[in-house]
């Protein structure tokens, strides 16, 4: 399942923060109409694929990714379309399958899901589960909706579910083999673990120096290969904050403050924020830096850096953290589709 090309995308995980220029907080309408434009906008600017991420609190707009994503779907011709992340350990895996599937039928055959456990918590007492159980639950959950992926109908057992005997989970999905990623935050565990079951891996890269991250690229490869899989056919993507404007400055100067809200919002109900300091954010959207921000050229010459690295397949940008304004966000999309990705493409395959 390696792509025919390097695939460019975004995502977002439906954040509502308060704007740092206005003070203005969007409703989750609004939040939510803005994704469909921008997935739209995303669709016609020839980018690969559109994320949506999963959050179960106030201050985000979107705990039902599935029902978004179809929303996505009719406004939408080739774009692939993703959860970014579907919590599975706090999720009914047939459930899942059951929508996603949905989701194919409904978008032609352009669905698919990025697993993760999760850093956010708030799912697991909602939905009665014990933090206890954390990566048991990620394993388990992980283990049948594979089971219910490769085959129909469907016998299994564990700990956390029912049983299934002889089951019918339909609808099947059109796409022969559901595409299910697996997300990584940094946990060796969790990277061998998307190796040995031969699965495509995405790993967040959110801070820190980029090279700091290619043991992960190497311990999954290698875990890949021990377990019988050939490396050359697995996907590695990267995801990554980020933003794009036409200069590196314009794209810093509209894009940190927002970035500097988000992370001070983003982790309140953990009873702290993070302030990233602007020498600091200009030095993380350096060359060697996690963040991709700046003109077309640099996210260009960002991403030749990262496959020089990782020989990766994918890139998934953050696009406007934060609540960036929504003309300059589909400005960004637009320079993403049209200035960046062919020239991407051009230089990595297809």
């Amino acid at each position: 399942m390696r792509p025919v090309a390097f695939e460019l995308g975004v995502y977002s995980f439906g954040e509502i923060t308060p704007d740092p220029v206005t003070g203005a907080v969007p409703t989750a309408r609004q939040r939510l109409r803005d994704y469909l434009e921008q997935a739209a906008v995303a669709d016609q600017a020839g980018l690969d694929v559109f994320a949506i991420g999963e959050h179960h609190r106030g201050d985000f707009a979107v705990s039902a990714t599935s029902v978004v994503l179809a929303a996505m779907a009719e406004r939408t011709e080739r774009i692939r379309l993703s959860s970014a992340v579907t919590v599975l350990s706090s999720e009914d895996p047939v459930r899942v399958f059951q929508q996603y599937a949905t989701l194919d039928l409904l978008s032609g055959g352009r669905a698919e899901i990025i697993a993760g456990r999760g850093s956010y918590i708030e799912s697991f007492p909602l939905f009665g589960y014990d933090l206890a159980d954390y990566d048991a639950l990620f394993a388990e959950k992980l283990d049948l909706l594979l089971a219910l992926r490769d085959r129909n109908p469907v016998t299994w057992s564990g700990r956390f579910r029912p049983a299934l005997h002889d089951a019918d989970v339909a609808p099947r999905p059109l796409q022969e083999k559901l595409p299910i990623w697996v997300a990584v935050g940094g946990t060796p565990a969790s990277v061998v673990r998307a190796g040995r079951l031969g699965l495509p891996l995405a790993l967040a890269i959110i801070g820190g120096p980029l090279a700091r991250f290619t043991p992960f690229a190497q311990l999954y490869r290698q875990a890949a290969e021990e377990a019988g899989h050939d490396p050359a056919t697995l996907p590695l993507g990267i995801n990554s904050p980020g933003f794009v404007a036409p200069t590196s400055q314009s794209a810093r100067d509209l894009s940190y403050p927002y970035f500097d809200r988000g992370m001070l919002e983003n982790f309140h109900e953990r009873g702290h924020g993070f302030h990233t300091p602007r020498d600091a954010y200009d030095a993380q959207s350096s060359r060697a830096g996690a963040l991709v921000v700046g003109s077309p050229q640099e996210i260009i010459d960002k991403i030749m850096y990262q496959h020089e690295l990782f020989g990766h397949q994918r890139l998934l940008i953050q696009l406007a953290f934060g609540g960036v304004p929504q003309k300059d966000t589909l400005r960004a999309i637009e320079l993403l589709g049209t200035e960046v990705a062919p020239v991407v493409r051009r230089e990595l395959g297809g």
